[in-house]
């Protein structure tokens, strides 16, 4: 014979086999209210190249293979970035890379790509192409911002021939560097201050050992053979096409080493006078008439 429970009986069981059918919580029980005081943003570093293609096959390398890169701007009448990855991932575009003490700078660094035919082999030699205005006014733009977002050192703006000055060129001598410097986005040598110290190194030039120690203290990773050998060479091109474009032989000369002193020694920091300590006037005391 069927036993019927009563209503309330049969509400209640059926509540119970309902929580027995509930999924536990889907992930772990986070408590977000807690922050620590020692942390950094992950992006330390910007990295800018030219693509050395057009902009149909420049968009398909960056999103159809392996390379990669956060930015890609365009070389249209009126140049706009195409976002290809985003800040908080990692893009693959600096490949083999140092600077200073860190290297594999992929991990650290937004990428932007430019839209840059690069240069081709003439009977006089390599030719740079130029960069627009127009692209590197919209490339201001966007490092402000990412520098504002990031908080990036000006001397952690770099070429990707400044982080792998063995096997690349980009930005290349036609980048204009000093302009990113005068819109207060990178470092750059004073003028005076190179004008200042170029006599000395004209009577006297540094010993290659000198200039390597200089570079490496700069940033760049240079052997330390004290040899003008094809490694330092490639490093002193790379430096000098983005401090000295007139000339980026590779030949270090006084000029360059006058540059790469003024980079390598901060400014002396100036000591503030401390004014005396004026001390107020005596106060009569209370009920007395004061004197002159």
């Amino acid at each position: 014979m069927m036993k019927i429970l009563p209503l309330a009986a049969l509400s209640t069981a059926v509540a119970l086999l309902a929580g027995c059918a509930t999924a536990p919580p889907a992930g772990p029980r986070l408590d977000t209210t807690l922050s620590a005081r020692s942390q950094s943003d992950r992006i330390k570093y910007i990295i800018i190249h030219y693509t050395v293609s057009d902009l149909p096959r420049s968009i398909k390398i960056l999103t159809q293979q392996e390379v990669s890169a956060h930015y890609l701007l365009t070389d249209t009448e009126q140049p706009f970035f195409y976002t290809l990855v985003d800040e908080s991932r990692q893009a693959n575009h600096a490949g083999l890379s140092s600077w200073k003490i860190y290297n594999q700078l992929n991990s650290a660094s937004i990428g932007i790509e430019i839209v840059n035919p690069g240069f081709v082999e003439t009977p006089q030699g390599r030719v740079y192409a130029p960069f627009p205005q127009a692209q590197i006014d919209q490339l201001i733009l966007l490092l402000k911002q990412i520098v504002a977002r990031h908080d990036i050192k000006p001397e952690n703006i770099l070429g990707h021939n400044d982080i792998a000055p063995q096997r690349k060129q980009d930005p290349g001598p036609m980048f204009p560097w000093k302009q990113l410097a005068d819109a207060g986005l990178v470092a750059w040598p004073e003028a005076s201050r190179v004008a200042a110290r170029l006599p000395g190194y004209q009577q006297q030039l540094p010993d290659i050992a000198w200039f390597q120690r200089k570079l490496a203290q700069h940033g760049y990773a240079v052997p330390q053979t004290g040899e003008l050998d094809q490694a330092t060479r490639n490093v002193m091109v790379v430096f000098q096409s983005k401090y000295r474009q007139s000339l980026y032989d590779g030949v270090p000369d006084a000029e360059s080493a006058a540059i790469l002193d003024v980079l390598t020694s901060p400014l002396p920091v100036m000591q503030m006078a401390i004014p005396p300590t004026v001390m107020p006037p005596p106060q009569p005391a209370p009920g007395t008439v004061p004197t002159e």
